[in-house]
């Protein structure tokens, strides 16, 4: 069933019930950290379209290259709403900063894209991972590089999960690189590394530019059900401001909506974003429509991924106590916009 309707009629609903509109000056004020990664896009959607504005929302944006750099600013008491991935959030309330995970915002979202000699022993090897590897290795004489973002990350966490997992093979059978979302793109088409575990557009702006890279492993295979960026908040900002809330959550939805049903209308505002503007619209659309990008916005959905993710961190030492799940999670603003937006 399509959401726009409804929550057409409940974001007017909001309005009323908030007092924020496009008649009243007053403004909720927020600050919101996130990534200029695809796997958030649902924040590049609304403020594209104005909806922010509309409602009476002013996102003040912060641009952090990992997930792992807002954990840090989290530390040091910035920041209200984050648009992250879902282990950096882990990280953040292992470490005791008091956020929520409101929403998720995609699920299954990293690939693992090879390029040059390393491609040519995925394919030689009818992309079985344990055996490309070794085989790259021991022709090459030494371990296959493979970036991604820095330990704790989403991206870091599935390719690490893939090596132990599901492969066998351990962290030691490859050569780890961390670095931010700007550097992976470019270490790879340098031939600075030979891999990357990495979302889109990435993935695809890999492919399109160099015709021997390719996608030679699937989230749903490196860490079947994995849960990807969700929204979070500060506890503060959820009780200092729960009209404003909901307001934002029923925009999260209207977003996430448009990026399932409307990918294309959603591109050019993802665009100005993701890439500083350089990556071509078609590449944005083509990355919108890849295997990779399943956007949702259920936090109950991933509560089950979040569970095996969170004991493969405290297992890695990527956590270094173990998480109340049931503390990170707080569905209560999601379950009351999907009520209201069921029975308007």
């Amino acid at each position: 069933m399509s959401l726009r309707t409804p929550l057409a009629t409940l974001l007017a609903g909001l309005l009323t019930f908030s007092g924020l509109s496009q008649a009243d000056e007053s403004t909720t004020t927020l600050e919101v950290g996130y990534m200029p990664i695809l796997p958030v896009a649902q924040l590049f959607v609304m403020e594209g379209e104005g909806w922010t504005e509309e409602v009476g929302l002013d996102l003040e944006l912060t641009r952090f290259s990992s997930g792992p750099a807002m954990v840090q600013a989290l530390a040091s008491g910035e920041l209200d709403v984050m648009y992250f991935g879902i282990g950096p959030a882990m990280v953040a309330r292992a470490n005791g900063v008091p956020i929520k995970v409101l929403a998720a915002s995609i699920s299954e979202q990293i690939g693992l894209v090879a390029r040059g000699e390393l491609a040519g022993h995925f394919e030689r090897a009818d992309d079985d991972g344990a055996k490309a590897i070794a085989s790259f290795t021991d022709a090459e004489g030494r371990k296959p590089k493979i970036a991604t973002f820095p330990q704790g990350s989403v991206p870091d966490t599935v390719l690490r999960h893939w090596l132990v997992e599901e492969l066998g093979i351990g962290i030691d059978a490859v050569e780890i690189v961390a670095m931010g979302a700007d550097r992976v793109q470019q270490a790879l088409l340098a031939g600075a590394v030979d891999a990357a575990s990495i979302l889109e557009p990435i993935l695809t702006t890999v492919q399109q530019r160099d015709d021997r890279a390719r996608v030679v492993a699937r989230a749903d295979a490196m860490l079947p059900g994995q849960p990807g960026a969700v929204l979070a908040a500060r506890e503060a900002a959820l009780a200092e401001h729960p009209e404003a809330m909901q307001a934002l959550m029923a925009l999260h939805l209207r977003a996430t909506e448009m990026l399932v049903e409307d990918p294309d209308r959603a591109a050019p505002h993802v665009r100005e974003f993701v890439g500083k503007r350089l990556i071509p619209l078609e590449t944005v659309e083509a990355a919108l429509a890849s295997p990779a990008s399943n956007y949702g916005s259920d936090p109950h959905a991933i509560r089950e991924g979040t569970r095996r993710m969170h004991d493969f961190q405290v297992d890695q030492g990527s956590l270094q106590k173990p998480v109340d799940l049931d503390a990170l999670f707080d569905t209560s603003l999601y379950d009351t916009v999907v009520a209201e937006r069921e029975d308007p």
